[in-house]
């Protein structure tokens, strides 16, 4: 990996989102991430965080069953705190590899993302690296998480379009994508005014498409928006009905589903 010093690596990411640092400064980081799974730096990290999420966000989750249990899977949530990484694999047993900017690579944190299973997007360029880790972390069978917004929102409130990213991994892949409503996470920089958000994290029925080798931009948009309207749904139904009218909505349609398995039998 190429070195430089930390003043030259604060002075190199920019400003306006922009990481100057060339290319090669995470050639390391992506080559650990398509040939290593997360070592037990991931499983530290998720004990410690799900207890911080449980005792001061009294962070839940509905439906995480809808994760397929092995194989390939792409988590497809809304992004609303730098937490959502935690809210996200916390409460499932897969160890969820993220596409995370290329700013939070720096020591000494840089290690922790690294063996914990981050690897970084390079903010401001067109970063096929980024998409070539996606796509070996899946034909090995992993999980990978990729925010369908593509950047942080400010106000809890959803973008008025997802970016194409999450359409074109769909697409290329050919991996189930399960999209992924975090909720109340966007208020969790409130702890430092004495406020904790209780934090819903709900995953949605798996969804696939079939693959294509070279997407064109418009089917890479007509998938991403595709899985960005599951995610609204999910959204608004915690927005409106809250956590417990969304549990409730949920065990009564396990409850007629399960009727209907005990009809078919019959």
């Amino acid at each position: 990996m190429a070195r430089m010093k930390r003043s030259e690596q604060l002075a190199a990411m920019g400003s306006g989102g922009r990481d100057e640092r060339p290319a090669e400064c995470f050639d390391a980081f992506h080559e650990r991430a398509r040939t290593k799974e997360p070592d037990y730096v991931h499983e530290v990290v998720r004990v410690l965080t799900g207890l911080w999420a449980l005792a001061f966000f009294r962070a839940r989750t509905i439906s995480s069953e809808k994760v397929p249990q092995s194989g390939p899977v792409i988590l497809a949530p809304n992004h609303g705190s730098f937490m959502d990484h935690f809210f996200l694999g916390a409460f499932i047993r897969r160890k969820v590899q993220f596409m995370a900017k290329s700013q939070l690579f720096q020591p000494p944190l840089q290690y922790v993302y690294s063996h914990g299973g981050v690897f970084p997007l390079r903010r401001g360029h067109r970063d096929e690296e980024a998409f070539i880790t996606a796509r070996a972390i899946l034909e090995r069978g992993g999980a990978v998480a990729m925010y369908c917004e593509g950047t942080r929102s400010r106000d809890g409130k959803l973008a008025d379009r997802p970016k194409p990213g999450i359409g074109r991994l769909a697409l290329e892949s050919g991996a189930p994508i399960v999209p992924v409503a975090i909720h109340g996470s966007a208020k969790v920089r409130n702890w430092r005014k004495g406020e904790f958000p209780k934090v819903t994290v709900q995953y949605g029925d798996p969804i696939r498409f079939e693959a294509v080798e070279t997407p064109t931009r418009d089917q890479q948009m007509a998938v991403a928006e595709e899985i960005f309207g599951e995610i609204r749904v999910l959204h608004s139904g915690l927005e409106t009905l809250g956590r417990k009218g969304v549990l409730q909505r949920v065990r009564e349609q396990r409850r007629v589903e399960r009727g209907k398995k005990r009809a078919a039998t019959a």
